[in-house]
Parts: C-alpha cells; structure tokens; sequence
C-alpha cells in the first residue's frame, strides 16, 4: 500500500467538456478508511433506535436542503460529468421526490406485522435494521445514484457509507454536507475516499453488514463475490442494452419523438436508456427514415447552453471504448445512417450516432453501448420483435410502443424479460415504482418500498396468546 499522502495517492475531477481539471482531492489511508466506518456504525446505534417519524423528518428536511442548493449541486454535478445542465436539475428534483415519498410511505413499509398463529400464540414481525451498508456507485447520475439507496436505507435505520466514482467526487462530497445540513447526524452518511482494493477490504469487514452496487455486469459479478465471500447480502443494479418495441401498430410519430429522448437522454449514459431499437417490417421504413433524421438533428453543444440537445461524454476512454463499438459493428455489418465520426476540439463529445442492418455478433446487437448511439433491428413481425428483445443477456427495462395499449399491458407482463416495462412512453425511474431488473442486470430493487426491504431484520417475535 502506497503512503496515504503521496502524491499518487489522490483523486481528481475533470471537466469533460473542456478537459480541465476541477478538483483534486486526497485519498484516505486504511486507518482512516476504518476510523470513518467505525465512526458511521457509532452514529447507526442512536439512529437505529429513532422512531420511523423521527426518521421520516429527517429525510423530509434533506428533500427539502436539495431543492434549497438545486442550482449549485446541479452545475457541480453538470462539471464533473457533463450531463446537460437541465438534465442536472431534473436529478435533483427526482432526488427530492424520492426523499418525500420514502417519508411519508416510510413508516407503513416498515411498521410492525402481527400475526395470529396456528396453535394460538401471537406472533410479531419487526423490520429492524442490520447496521452499515455499503454503496459502491457510478458516475452517470452523482446525485441520484447515491440518493437511490441511501434514504431508503436511512429511513429503515441503517448507517450509510459510499464509494463514489472519482470523476464525481465533488457531489458525493457535496451531498453528505447537504444530508448533515438538514440534520442527518454527523458520519450517518460517510464518503469514502478509497480505491479498489480498500474497497475490497471494507466489504470484508465486520461493520459492514450488506452492499449494493451499481455499475456493469463484469464489476458487479466481481464485488458480489467478493461480498458472498464474507456471507454479505448484496443487491446488484447493472447494465442493459434495453429494447424498445415498435409494434405493427405502432403510433410512430410518437415512437420516433419518444426514441430520440430515450437514447440521448443523460448524453446517452443511463443504464435504462433505450438502446435497442426493434422495429417490424411493416412499420420499418417509415420508423428509419423519420428516427435518422431526427436523430442528425439532435444538436452537440456546451451542455450549460439551453438550445444543447447532447452534451460531451464523462470521460475520453469512454468515449473511444464506444466508438470502437461503432466500428466493429460495422465491419460485421452494420450501417452507418445517421453521426458515427469523431469531433475534433476539446472536450469528449460523440454525435447522436444511428446504427441499422444490425445483428447478431455486433456489440450494437449483443453488449450496451453506454452513450448515444442506437441499433435499429428489422423484425419479421410483432412476435419476432418481442423473441429479438428477450434475445439478451441482459434484462433492466425495455420499452413498447402499440395502439393497443391492452395488448401492450399483457405483453409487458407476460412476455418481456425484464424488471421494468414502459409503454407507449420512455422513462427513468419514479419513487413509487419498483427499480431494478433480471439476468446479467442484476437483482433486487430499489424504489416503491422495496429498497428499504433489501437490508432489514425480518425478526420473527412470539408471544403467547
């Protein structure tokens, strides 16, 4: 292990629409690294024994601390990975929405069952909390990434610490200052400054009782087998390459306006972006000629400026990690119809890119393109469009766009393998609705209760009757 406070041992932010340094920021020694969990479990033993109100207050107050530095967090979060500056304050709202909803459906998910049992007894069902959980997050979502699992598991009573990316090291920083500011007590919620293999270290440790990741399939197999080792609870949030379905049926001016949306979405860089495009022959032509067209005018910009559709990527090896995509694709096939070069100038722009003739054996067909580029695929008709979207490994969300919103309903519930389905529309996520999906993206959810369920004592107590 390298000294604590050599030079190497740091970690720094840039700006990807401009490659400037922002911030550079030291790295914690093993001994700080445990101090700080220590002083987070330290602080978990008073917070587990709040009420579920008291609790519920609390994360009332840190919606409200959000929007109150809205504005701030959201260009923090705009530098550091370049999403567009209006797509930062729509996180910070989502962020703030999540925190209202888990505060006022907190204390019902959570409140005693009781249950009469069979030879007479009373039994009691008490959702207690574990301890410190870990969170391992990317950088694609600063705010919301780490938002998603923390309040949950605040308001079930657990402590809190998380590993952010380094690219946006600043907003994890900055929303630990926001959660203290609205009364979380100090060290609940803990950034940790550390690498990979202090990370491997931490989820070995006692104090640490459960960990949630979100990030690839090939890290997130890594980090739970990791934790499995050490006999860790672990929920798993990872990639896709999510199909959206348009059916024989289909509405496609509405197909085309909601598909832009869904593949450029957060410069393209969302994990339950759409991806794959299935599109049936009888609609294929019309759907083509209008989503290339709308897709090369899909303007690349400053992601600060308001007439800017599509802002830079996070980071440069991302940016050639995709384009590398682009070019395997084609010399196995594909076509080039719409963007697919790269910018010249500074900053790690990549252009709205459309990808058609696509097929099996592409990386447009079989992996996830994490940026904004999007694989059109040619189905036979409705019943070969839902076989070629269940033709993945992957299962996170996935999209269906029909006139028959009945049939749509029972294709979504039956036939599609994955954890969320979005009809005749593109979304994210939403604080009512269960997060989280099937296959090599992973398990668990998050949202809609469920996360606060993930890292509890389901504590069985008798009592006679």
């Amino acid at each position: 292990m390298k000294d604590s406070h050599s030079p190497e041992r740091t970690l720094t932010t840039t700006n990807p629409a401009t490659e400037e340094v922002i911030e550079t920021y030291q790295m914690m020694s093993n001994d700080e690294m445990v101090a700080a969990l220590e002083a987070c479990h330290e602080s978990f033993t008073d917070w587990r024994l709040k009420s579920h109100k008291e609790r519920a207050e609390v994360l009332k107050a840190i919606g409200q601390k959000l929007r109150d530095r809205k504005e701030e967090f959201a260009r923090l979060m705009t530098r550091e990975m370049g999403k567009r500056l209006t797509d930062s304050h729509d996180e910070i709202d989502l962020c703030a929405a999540i925190c209202d909803w888990t505060a006022e459906n907190g204390p019902d998910v959570l409140a005693d069952e009781e249950r009469s049992l069979q030879d007479g007894r009373r039994g009691v069902i008490t959702k207690a909390p574990i301890g410190v959980i870990y969170g391992i997050q990317p950088w694609n979502f600063p705010a919301y990434q780490a938002v998603r699992y923390a309040i949950a598991n605040l308001m079930a009573g657990n402590g809190v610490v998380l590993k952010h990316a380094e690219i946006c090291t600043g907003s994890g920083l900055m929303l630990r200052d926001i959660f203290e500011e609205a009364g979380l007590p100090k060290n609940l919620f803990t950034v940790m400054l550390i690498d990979h293999d202090q990370s491997d270290e931490l989820i070995g440790h006692k104090l640490v009782r459960g960990v949630t990741m979100t990030g690839s399939a090939k890290s997130g197999s890594i980090i739970a087998a990791k934790a499995g080792e050490h006999l860790k609870k672990t929920v798993m949030e990872l990639g896709s390459n999510d199909a959206y379905l348009v059916l024989e049926d289909a509405d496609i001016d509405l197909a085309v306006k909601t598909c832009v949306a869904g593949r450029i979405y957060n410069n393209g860089q969302t994990c339950v972006n759409a991806k794959r495009f299935v599109v049936t022959d009888k609609v294929y032509d019309a759907f083509v000629h209008a989503y290339v067209k709308a897709m090369a005018d899909v303007t690349l910009g400053e992601p600060t400026a308001e007439d800017t559709d599509l802002g830079p990527m996070a980071r440069k090896d991302l940016r050639e990690t995709l384009h590398d995509q682009v070019e395997k694709s084609v010399a196995k096939g594909a076509r080039i119809a719409a963007g697919g070069k790269l910018p010249e100038g500074k900053g790690y722009y990549y252009p709205a890119t459309v990808l058609t003739d696509v097929e099996p054996g592409q990386p447009a067909y079989d992996e996830e393109l994490f940026g904004p580029v999007a694989s059109v695929i040619r189905a036979k008709d409705d019943e070969d469009a839902m076989r070629i979207a269940n033709d993945s490994r992957f299962g996170l969300g996935g999209g269906i766009f029909s006139r028959d919103e009945d049939r749509a309903l029972e294709l979504a519930k039956t036939r599609f393998d994955t954890g969320m389905v979005f009809i005749n529309q593109f979304n994210l996520a939403t604080p009512e609705m269960p997060f989280g999906g099937v296959k090599d993206s992973g398990y668990g959810r998050e949202h809609g209760g469920f996360g606060m369920m993930e890292f509890i004592n389901a504590k069985a107590v008798t009592l006679p009757g």
